[in-house]
């Protein structure tokens, strides 16, 4: 039997718990069954291993008193696990989904509050004020290299003292 069939009969066993709270089974429809494997099948009957016997589930309580049965000799949905550790699976699995869906409405959360919407109109503000000083940066450096080739007479004209041995 695999894990998930497992869990599904428990989910299934649980929820018939739930619905067979608001009626409560004669006492004697348990007591007729003098095996496990047919006491539990049924989601309101209780099967104690230490006396052997198939009683009704105290559907009042989650958990059977200790004098109808002790909690880790309890089987109920299955044969082969206690009472005990069905419900701590239970547990453990309704906290675990529980995070699982905590964690994930917070990296939601927090995915759509970084992204660049909330921000858009400084972003765009800033970038622009960026390319403006770079463009500034890129005019001035442009004037101060036409300056260096006037110096040196590398700016093209024709004015220069060499130019008259150039073209001969």
């Amino acid at each position: 039997m695999s894990a998930g069939l497992r869990s599904a009969l428990l989910s299934a066993s649980l929820v018939s718990l739930a619905l067979s709270q608001s009626s409560a089974p004669p006492s004697d429809l348990c007591s007729a069954f003098n095996t496990c494997d047919t006491c539990v099948t049924r989601a309101q009957c209780l099967w104690c291993v230490t006396s052997s016997n198939c009683s009704s589930y105290p559907v009042r309580w989650l958990l059977p008193p200790a004098t109808l049965c002790p909690l880790f000799e309890a089987r109920w949905g299955v044969c082969w696990m206690s009472l005990q550790v069905v419900l701590v699976l239970l547990a453990v699995v309704c906290v675990s989904v529980l995070v699982s869906v905590v964690v994930c409405c917070c990296c939601c959360c927090r995915k759509t509050s970084s992204s660049p919407r909330h921000g858009d109109e400084s972003f765009t503000r800033r970038r622009e004020e960026i390319r403006q000083r770079a463009e500034e940066r890129k005019v001035e450096r442009k004037a101060r290299h036409d300056e260096i080739r006037k110096k040196y007479g590398l700016l093209g004209d024709t004015d220069h003292p060499y130019s008259k041995f150039e073209n001969d």
